[in-house]
């Protein structure tokens, strides 16, 4: 009974704790870890250090990125492309989303791609939906894929502390070939979703009206993403994408590249690529800094630092929550679910999903599940093939990139429907997820 009240009391502090945001979702965890401390009498766990310092490395670094323009090369590159290329938009555009995370390391970069995308899909008389809906959902599905996430570096540290061998290199080589072909597969689908334009009676409805009309095809001028920016930016970009290039060569080839240092039981290892990542990433940053003259006011200020610095925040709680709760009773959840994950893998991936939607974050799921499923004998190669199950905060339309998503499609075809669960990214969502998890399984079985 104790320990199903304190799963009740987990549960209750995700679902509480989410309507209020990253920090919100710190200081309800709060509550919960207080219950489990001081009322249950459990030990406190232990807070994800590593994983926390290993965000915030990669966060800064990212943050001077986008103070340098960085980002907003790789966005007129991406704009360049799409307009080349306006019938296959429905492809492209998520192909292009799903890359710009892969290289930056976050989903935010999609906000700049909508205005796009919706010009380019009614100009050309595609139904908005069709590209809108699956580029919101394949810029998230590009975070779990990138060397700059987040969410990678936090596997490489979970696993590392776990002492099995999983490098960056190992994780990217599952998650961005499973990942691709999730997001291929969604934009394939989403070709022919919901009706042509001209055959849509609730749109042409809509026309009738000239205002309507106007609003809908009006040029925006916002829809482009500047072109004249400065030489720094794109020395920025450069010295970016030659530091994730360096880390790859690192998590490639550490006993060649990395220092040696003695391990816990007085044997020389190769550094681990934890406080590696961490190392490189403040470099990246201070070359940046010194070599494009970032004003450091201009990365606190970026939306990438503070929503990176909540999400330190956010895992912060909820790792530490979770840590308390499970390393309380891993014997009782050793009995009694190691045989089913056994028997069952699939079971990992429906836990990971599941508290994803809870959380709202692919970094605090893993920091959540990651621990917990190595604690009760989940196969590591388990939790490297379903890595993209860590994103599932589609299900209800809520996440700022979904609404900003609905936002931009003046046409309307993008939406919320009557029993809000049936919106326009639930299918492409389920989809891309489903697919990348089915491919991560067997390349993850290959490799090891």
């Amino acid at each position: 009974m104790i320990i199903l009240l304190g799963f009740i009391v987990l549960l209750a502090c995700l679902i509480v704790g989410v309507r209020f945001g990253g920090l919100g979702l710190a200081a309800i965890s709060g509550l919960g870890l207080a219950f489990y401390v001081f009322v249950i009498g459990l030990v406190p766990g232990k807070p994800p250090i590593d994983v926390m310092l290993t965000i915030m490395a990669v966060v800064t670094c990212s943050g001077f990125l986008q103070a340098s323009k960085g980002l907003d090369v790789m966005l007129v590159y991406a704009e360049k492309l799409l307009r080349k290329n306006p019938k296959r938009i429905t492809i492209l555009a998520p192909i292009t989303t799903w890359f710009l995370t892969v290289l930056c390391g976050t989903g935010h970069v999609v906000y700049t791609m909508f205005p796009i995308i919706y010009d380019i899909a009614i100009k050309e008389g595609i139904r908005p939906e069709r590209p809108m809906a699956v580029s919101s959902i394949a810029s998230q599905m590009g975070v779990c894929a990138s060397p700059a996430s987040v969410a990678v570096v936090s596997v490489v540290a979970m696993l590392g502390a776990a002492n099995f061998p999983a490098s960056v290199v190992t994780i990217l080589a599952i998650t961005i070939p499973a990942t691709f072909c999730g997001v291929i597969v969604a934009g394939i689908w989403s070709m022919r979703r919901g009706k042509d334009l001209a055959n849509d009676p609730i749109f042409q409805e809509r026309i009738k009206n000239p205002e309507q009309r106007e609003y809908i095809y009006a040029e925006n001028k916002d829809a482009s993403v500047k072109a004249e920016l400065p030489r720094t930016a794109y020395m920025a970009t450069v010295i970016f994408l030659l530091g994730i290039l360096v880390i790859a060569l690192f998590g490639s080839f550490p006993e060649q590249l990395l220092p040696l240092v003695p391990n816990a039981k007085g044997l020389w290892k190769p550094l681990s690529m934890t406080p590696t990542i961490q190392i490189s990433m403040l470099v990246i940053a201070a070359i940046i800094l010194l070599a494009c003259k970032v004003k450091v006011s201009d990365v606190t200020s970026g939306s990438v630092f503070k929503s990176g610095m909540i999400a330190v925040i956010s895992v912060y709680g909820v790792a530490w929550m979770a840590e308390t709760y499970f390393g309380a009773y891993i014997p009782q959840f050793k009995t009694t679910l190691s045989g089913i994950v056994v028997a069952h893998p699939w079971t990992y991936a429906f836990v990971l999903f599941l508290i994803s939607k809870l959380v709202n974050s692919q970094a605090a799921a893993l920091a959540i599940v990651v621990p917990m499923g190595l604690s009760v004998g989940v196969d590591p190669i388990i939790i490297l093939s379903f890595v993209p199950a860590c994103y599932a905060y589609f299900i209800l339309p809520t996440y700022p990139s979904d609404l900003a998503c609905i936002g931009f499609d003046r046409s309307g075809t993008t939406r919320i429907g009557k029993f809000v669960i049936n919106h326009s990214f639930i299918l492409p969502g389920c989809i891309g997820v489903f697919t990348s998890c089915v491919v991560g399984y067997f390349i993850a079985h290959a490799m090891f």
